[in-house]
């Protein structure tokens, strides 16, 4: 019986996603909850069991092509036992097995004729395991041979090469695997003297935005266009939170079993704040200020596909360890693209840190509807000015940015100084002043 393999439905507001790639080929057999295709939408990725063990009969929508709810992918014939491979694809008794090719970027397609290289000389590194442009020129150099070269087959002298030939791009998609929809030639070659150096090609990849990346850049620009934003900014003095580190980082880890970073006392430094100037903590709902009386703090990680924010819930509740465990968690689960939607909905108030990528001073967009965004930024050892003495001290630059339709400038730049007092003096935490 051929069971169709639908695009479930999953979240309200999602209503079309991209197929990413198939786990299996048609004509394999999948045990019942295996993984058979993997499905990205605007918010997060996830994968497609099977509902059933059977044989993958048919595959109606390819890998990186769009689907909507409901949509049928493909069909699985149910069965119990994974069958024998066909005889035809069973090598003879002495005869060496085909080794899976890897998929080629129509672009890293083009060099790798050019240079005479096969494609299992070069080590892919691109993603899905893709060899891309950059893999062929940093393995194999121009003018130098690969190990094994592959000799170029003759042709008639009114052909023309392959390097002046350009293949056609659904037959280049098709073969790659890949979503790139077309690679055009942004100018002519140059022609150069005899003896001089050859022309570097100027290609151009076009390659469609995934789900997740249009929604990113559809809430940025609703972001600028909606609200008011406004950024101030400070520094702290991370000494104190450093030397504690420094103190209990041990104990910390051998009893919870993570790691003491310095997000969790920016996330109850901010909560204390967030008590004091709840307007950070709101959000504007048509004509009306909607003020949440708790604390659901984004923290924005890096994902295999962009960037997402998953919440903390309920953030002043949480302890250090809690807080801790839970953000090295779902940090862990982004970069494997394994973070569910719940764990993306809602967030009152975000916090983002440019200064594990060594960013120095930016200025945050806000995550909609929320009305405000702390960033943080790189540890640095600067000079400052401490009782008429220059010392040295490790420092970061702090910058709020905030709605000012519901927020004033006092409240945010209060807010912020907040939060400098609570870091630099973390035992204000513990006696609430």
């Amino acid at each position: 019986m051929a069971i169709e393999l639908k695009v479930p439905a999953v979240g309200e507001s999602i209503t079309e996603v991209l197929l990413v790639r198939w786990f299996k080929n048609e004509g394999d057999h999948a045990g019942k909850d295996e993984p058979l295709v993997e499905i990205e939408t605007d918010k997060a990725t996830f994968e497609l069991p099977a509902p059933a063990a059977g044989i993958l009969s048919q595959i109606v929508k390819k890998a990186g092509e769009a689907a909507v709810v409901g949509d049928i992918i493909g069909y699985l014939e149910t069965s119990e036992t994974a069958p024998p491979p066909p005889p035809s694809a069973q090598p003879e008794a002495g005869e060496p097995k085909t080794a899976e090719l890897p998929r080629i970027m129509p672009a890293a397609r083009r060099e790798l004729e050019q240079r005479g290289v096969k494609p299992e000389q070069v080590q892919p590194t691109g993603p899905g395991g893709r060899i891309t442009k950059e893999d062929v020129l940093r393995q194999v150099p121009a003018g130098q041979k690969p190990a094994e070269p592959s000799q170029p087959a003759e042709r008639k002298p009114s052909e023309k090469p392959a390097t002046e030939r350009r293949p056609d791009t659904a037959a280049a998609e098709a073969e790659a695997g890949v979503r790139t929809r077309a690679t055009v030639r942004a100018e002519p070659e140059l022609q150069t003297a005899p003896g001089a150096a050859a022309p570097v090609n100027r290609e151009e990849d076009i390659v469609p935005m995934s789900p997740m990346r249009k929604r990113i850049a559809e809430r940025l620009v609703q972001a600028q266009q909606n609200a008011a934003l406004l950024t101030t900014f400070n520094e702290v003095d991370m000494s104190a939170v450093v030397n504690l580190r420094q103190q209990y980082k041990d104990l910390f880890e051998k009893k919870y079993n993570v790691k003491l970073g310095f997000m969790s006392f920016f996330v109850k430094a901010c909560v204390e704040g967030l008590k004091q100037f709840p307007q950070l903590n709101a959000e504007v709902r048509g004509t009306d200020i909607v003020y949440h009386n708790y604390f659901d703090i984004g923290i924005a990680v890096s994902g295999g596909k962009g960037l997402v924010v998953p919440v903390l819930r309920n953030a002043e509740r949480m302890s250090f360890a809690q807080i801790e465990t839970t953000i090295t968690d779902l940090a862990s689960r982004a970069r494997d693209n394994k973070i569910t939607l719940e764990e993306l909905k809602g967030g009152t108030f975000t916090i983002t840190n440019g200064g594990v990528f060594g960013s120095l001073l930016s200025t945050p967009i806000i995550n909609p509807p929320q009305s405000g965004i702390l960033g943080l930024h790189a540890m640095q050892d600067r000079p400052v000015v401490r009782e008429g003495q220059v010392v040295i001290r490790p420092m970061m630059y702090v910058a709020l940015t905030y709605d000012h339709r519901i927020v004033d400038g006092r409240e945010a730049v209060t807010f912020l100084h907040r939060v400098k007092e609570i870091i630099e003096e973390p035992s204000r935490m513990l006696i609430e002043i």
